[in-house]
């Protein structure tokens, strides 16, 4: 297997790694906010960040017009599209009625084209009598990460859900056969059908099916706050929908179901609808 320190250099933005991260939130609180709600966040956000940020007890903060989920220790958690715009804004209230508003800018990222050819043609486009099943899988997985609920899992540092070679990266635009496609939202981590799967972050098992026509065996985990994983194309799933995992617990297998080309995973995060990188939560990837 191939070593995947060039893939690492050439194919990784500059991001900050979880521990990093928390430092910086430990000892660099923000300013832009009510003197009662000390607000702490990345110093960088970039297109497809999950935001982890953290304000004082009793305070509360919205995104735009969308009320945030604010645990009791203060963890909040939102994600920031592939194309978002240059600046979103925050608005922080205090438990004393004082509001703030605080604007972010957001870094642009440059995603680059992925080709992938050998994709079987039913695959690239499903025939008609299918467009029913594709639709209700999808639904079914939208419905799953709609959860919001209390758990403050995301907060902590995550872990590589599996060793192998990156085989794709977060935006890069999907060319199948020679037809462009979606972006491609996600990070994909090629190895052998049967490579062990663990949890990359403590959470709830949110949702399970073996067989979806394009994404395989499918499992998500739900972290809390709306923020999600999942991953597709498993060859075997060793959990059950409502069970607790915490990090590094076995998930499954990493395989080739659905539409691949070949055995991996392909490990998507979402904060509620936003597809975003997992990469930016990872430290460097382990050689092989």
């Amino acid at each position: 297997m191939r070593c995947i320190r060039s893939l690492f250099k050439s194919l990784r933005p500059p991001l900050l790694t979880s521990g990093l991260l928390f430092a910086w939130v430990a000892s660099a609180p923000a300013t832009s906010a009510p003197p009662e709600c000390a607000l702490t966040l990345p110093p960088t956000i970039e297109q497809g960040h999950l935001v982890r940020g953290q304000l004082s007890p009793g305070c509360t903060v919205a995104l735009g017009e969308r009320d945030l989920r604010v645990s009791d220790d203060g963890w909040f958690a939102f994600g920031v599209d592939r194309d978002a715009p240059a600046e979103i804004e925050l608005r922080i209230r205090s438990p004393l009625g004082s509001e703030a508003k605080k604007t972010l800018p957001i870094a642009a990222r440059r995603y680059p084209i992925s080709r992938i050819d050998g994709i079987a043609p039913q695959m690239v486009e499903p025939p008609p009598q299918l467009a029913r099943r594709i639709a209700r899988e999808r639904a079914a997985l939208a419905q799953s990460r709609q959860t919001d609920d209390p758990r403050s899992d995301f907060a902590a540092p995550f872990i590589w859900p599996a060793r192998g070679r990156i085989s794709g990266v977060y935006g890069s635009q999907r060319i199948f056969n020679g037809v462009p496609k979606s972006p491609h939202l996600g990070l994909d981590i090629a190895a052998p059908t049967g490579t062990p799967l663990v949890a990359p972050a403590a959470g709830i098992i949110a949702f399970t099916q073996p067989d979806q026509y394009l994404n395989g065996g499918v499992v998500i985990i739900d972290h809390g706050h709306g923020v999600s994983s999942t991953f597709i194309h498993m060859s075997r799933i060793d959990v059950r929908a409502g069970q607790r995992v915490n990090q590094g617990d076995p998930v499954g297998a990493i395989g080739a179901t659905g539409r691949t080309t070949g055995p991996h995973l392909h490990w998507g995060l979402n904060w509620f609808e936003r597809q975003l990188d997992p990469w930016p939560l990872l430290p460097p990837p382990k050689r092989n």
